[in-house]
């Protein structure tokens, strides 16, 4: 395989790898195969023991940052004895000083200190650094990018984006070569922060090889069976802007006559209280969580669902959903789905077309939604066949990772120059 444009590229993530950051290793795997030399560097060790098929796929190395400083001290201690005497040592110093004066907190030493070690640790052939998620890999990335004279792009996303201050969105923007990020709300906004032309929108695109087309059609449930319900199904962590709550209120207000059940995929720290609130509600035993599962294992549930539901919303401390990749994989398989009109959300699902579309917290408008696509299939199978072929159409992975493979100089060969080559 030949040497990329630009070199080979570090890849900075908060952890590697992550069940819930599959689009990131499918990224990562796209790019290798068209011949970028990667290396993935990661704040955090992982702390699940199952990963994706295509976790095993991916050629980079890897190179594991100190998560806590105080548990590798001679570490961080051996890196800043390296670095102090660069020339620009002084220029990484006063920035981080700087935003540490703004954020006062153990996080910020933390970025620094991991920063110095990336610095001293980086193999020399690196010649770009490229962060996924604006909040802490950017700020570990930009560091280590000031003290190694190197120029940094990046990835955004979500929470990356809402929750940190404006004052670091703009200095990270102005600081950066380029940055993409996955929805055109999040462009608009990170549009108006940044120099003119800084931030491009790529969607992250979904791979027709891994979500290839299910064959045949799915069940007429109507939930007039008792014994053959609709099976409803969700993918989400458990956190508090998934809205899983707003969706077990809106379950439990769905019609007596109607027979459901609901399974969720994904983990989080909302288990408990989560299922706890669903027996209040009376609706447990309608119920299976099935906890983080691999990408096959979540393709099959998609296959063995009638809907699919995910009643998002925005916290008060502003986090909220990009795109929900989930979304796009529900509807490649023909879903029907009903979700929160709710940050770039309205991108994908266009209202009573591919989809239907709810007000965030409104369980009853969201069980009224529910309600009419359980008792009504051919309205099911009608929404799931256009938003398949919407993701066909403008979601696919080959259109959108073009485009991010050309802001690291990867273009595609034409067959004409593919024959000159091979002559």
């Amino acid at each position: 395989m030949s040497a990329s444009p630009v070199g080979r590229v570090a890849f900075v993530l908060k952890g590697y790898p992550r069940l819930s950051e599959a689009f990131i290793a499918q990224e990562i795997a796209a790019l290798e195969s068209r011949g970028l030399d990667i290396l993935i560097v990661s704040l955090r060790h992982p702390t699940e023991r199952r990963v994706h098929p295509v976790h095993a796929e991916i050629r980079a190395a890897l190179l594991y940052l100190p998560e806590y400083l105080l548990l590798e001290p001679r570490r961080v201690l051996r890196a800043w004895r390296r670095v102090r005497g660069w020339p620009t040592y002084r220029a990484a110093r006063a920035l981080w000083l700087r935003d540490l004066a703004r954020d006062p907190t153990p996080n910020r030493i933390r970025r620094f200190g991991q920063a110095l070690v990336l610095a001293a640790e980086l193999p020399g052939d690196v010649t770009h650094l490229h962060a996924h998620f604006l909040h802490t890999p950017a700020s570990v990335t930009r560091y280590a990018a000031v003290l190694r004279g190197m120029a940094w792009s990046g990835s955004a996303h979500a929470k990356d984006i809402w929750t940190i201050p404006e004052w670091e969105k703009r200095e990270k923007l102005a600081a950066c070569e380029w940055l993409v990020t996955c929805t055109a709300t999040n462009r608009e906004h990170l549009g108006a922060l940044a120099p003119q032309g800084r931030v491009e929108l790529v969607y992250h695109g979904l791979d027709p090889i891994r979500f290839p087309a299910p064959r045949g059609e799915r069940p007429h449930r109507d939930g007039s069976a008792r014994h053959d319900p609709v099976v409803i199904l969700s993918v989400g962590r458990l956190v508090e802007k998934k809205g899983t709550d707003v969706l077990l209120e809106a379950l439990a207000q769905l019609p007596t006559r109607l027979h459901w059940r609901f399974v969720h995929v994904g983990g989080g720290p909302l288990r408990g209280a989560l299922e706890r609130r669903a027996q209040a509600l009376g609706i447990g035993d309608r119920i299976t969580w099935r906890g983080a599962l691999t990408q096959d294992e979540v393709l099959a549930e998609y296959r063995s669902a009638d809907l699919f539901a995910l009643a998002s919303r925005v916290t008060g401390n502003g986090d909220r959903d990009g795109l929900p990749n989930v979304l796009v994989e529900a509807q490649s398989q023909g879903l029907a789905c009903v979700a929160s009109a709710v940050s770039a959300i309205p991108e994908l699902i266009r209202d009573g077309v591919t989809g239907l579309l709810v007000a965030p917290e409104s369980p009853g408008e969201f069980a009224r939604a529910l309600a009419s696509l359980i008792a009504d299939p051919q309205r099911r199978r009608a929404l799931g066949e256009a938003g398949r072929a919407r993701v066909a159409r403008e979601f696919g992975l080959e259109h959108n990772l073009e485009r991010l493979a050309s802001k690291f100089g990867l273009v595609r060969a034409t067959a004409a120059q593919a024959a000159l080559a091979a002559e």
